[in-house]
C-alpha cells in the first residue's frame, strides 16, 4: 500500500496556490526593482527611490490582489452557471444526459456497453459530480478559489517587492541600478527554484525562464529612464 501511494505522489493539487504565489511573487520582484532601477536611473537622491519603490510595492500588492479576485470570481461565476444549466438538464432530460456520459466514455477508448455501464453507475451514486467532472471538466483541484488566489498573490506580491525595497532603502545609490539588478536576479533564481521544487517540475528551466524574461523587463526600464533622462532631484 506504501508503494502505491508512493508512485502516485502527484502535485497538481497544488497547482491553483502555486499559480498565483509565483505570480505575485514575481510581479513583485520585478515591477519594485523596475520601479526602482527607473527612478535611479534618473536621480541619485535615495529618498526619491525608496518612496518610490513603496509605491509600487503598495500599489502594486492592493492591485494584484484586487485583480486575482475579480478574474477568479468571474471564473468562478462561469462555473456556477454551468453547474445551474447542468442541473436542469438532469432534471428535465435524464436519459440524454446519461447517453451523453456514456459518449464521453466511449471517446476516451471504454467499450460501448461498458461505458453505459459506467455511466448508470456513476449517475446512481452522484449524477451532477459525474457531470462536473466528466462533461465539464470542474473538479475539486481546478474549481476557482477567488478568495484564496486573492490573498497569496498579495501576500506573495508584498514579499517580493519587500526584497528590492530593502535594496534601495540600504544599498549604495551610487551603484542602485546594478544592486537592483543582481540582487533582482539572485531573487529570481531562488523563487524559480522555490517553485519548482514544490510543483515537481525541472528546477533549470523554470529559473531560465524566469531570469530571462526579468532582465529584459529591468533592461527595458532602465533604458526608458535613461532615454527620457528626466530630471526628478
Amino acid at each position: 500500500m506504501d508503494d502505491i501511494e508512493e508512485l502516485e505522489k502527484h502535485f497538481i493539487n497544488r497547482s491553483n496556490w502555486l499559480r498565483a504565489a509565483v505570480l505575485g511573487a514575481n510581479d513583485g520582484i520585478l515591477s519594485t526593482a523596475s520601479i526602482a532601477i527607473g527612478v535611479a536611473a534618473a536621480s541619485d537622491i535615495r529618498d526619491q527611490i525608496v518612496l518610490a519603490s513603496l509605491a509600487g510595492l503598495v500599489a502594486g500588492a492592493l492591485s494584484m490582489a484586487a485583480g486575482e479576485y475579480v478574474s477568479v470570481s468571474s471564473q468562478t461565476d462561469v462555473e456556477n452557471a454551468d453547474i445551474e444549466r447542468e442541473k436542469e438538464e438532469l432534471e428535465q432530460m435524464p436519459e440524454v444526459e446519461l447517453k451523453e456520459l456514456a459518449k464521453i466514455y466511449e471517446r476516451r477508448g471504454v467499450k460501448k456497453e461498458t461505458a453505459l455501464e459506467v455511466a448508470k453507475q456513476l449517475t446512481e451514486h452522484n449524477a451532477l459530480e459525474a457531470h462536473m467532472i466528466d462533461e465539464l471538466g470542474i473538479n475539486e483541484i481546478s474549481q476557482a478559489k477567488p478568495l484564496q488566489a486573492a490573498f497569496v498573490s498579495g501576500a506573495s506580491f508584498t514579499f517580493g517587492g519587500l526584497l528590492p525595497f530593502l535594496v534601495s532603502y540600504f544599498l549604495p545609490v551610487k551603484q542602485m541600478i546594478f544592486y537592483q539588478y543582481g540582487f533582482a536576479i539572485l531573487f529570481l533564481v531562488i523563487l524559480g527554484g522555490l517553485s519548482a521544487k514544490i510543483g515537481g517540475a525541472p528546477i533549470w528551466k523554470a529559473i531560465s525562464r524566469i531570469t530571462f524574461w526579468g532582465t529584459v523587463a529591468m533592461g527595458l526600464t532602465a533604458l526608458i529612464g535613461y532615454l527620457f533622462n528626466i530630471n526628478v532631484n
